[in-house]
């Protein structure tokens, strides 16, 4: 999705904005965005992601590398299941006739035999 993909989007959802207050709407969002991870700061967008800068110290030694600096998204939960779905749901261990549960017992430490 490019950026006039979301402003079509974003007015078309909202018919009481123009394609104009939309696209003004769309563009101070990411100027405020850009704004705050150039101070430094983390964006947090709930259920979507966490945007933030990550960095690297110059090296040292004979050839140094250069500082870097460079923006990162850490997709959240919704996103990530969005993107890529489980290929099975996670569930709880059924007890098996003995008392035993199943998959839980791999995960327990093994004990030492004397």
């Amino acid at each position: 999705m490019t950026r006039s993909d979301l402003v079509e989007a974003l007015a078309e959802r909202f018919g009481q904005l123009t394609h104009r207050d939309a696209e003004y709407a769309v563009k101070t969002l990411l100027d405020a965005m850009s704004e705050a991870l150039a101070r430094g700061h983390r964006i947090e967008l709930r259920g979507f992601g966490t945007f933030s800068v990550n960095r690297r110290p110059p090296g040292w030694g004979a050839t140094p590398a250069p500082a870097k600096a460079w923006p990162s998204l850490r997709s959240g939960c919704r996103t990530s299941n969005l993107a890529r779905p489980c290929a099975r749901p996670l569930t709880w261990a059924t007890p098996k006739p003995d008392g035993r549960t199943g998959g839980l017992s791999r995960l327990s430490r093994p004990t030492m035999a004397s």
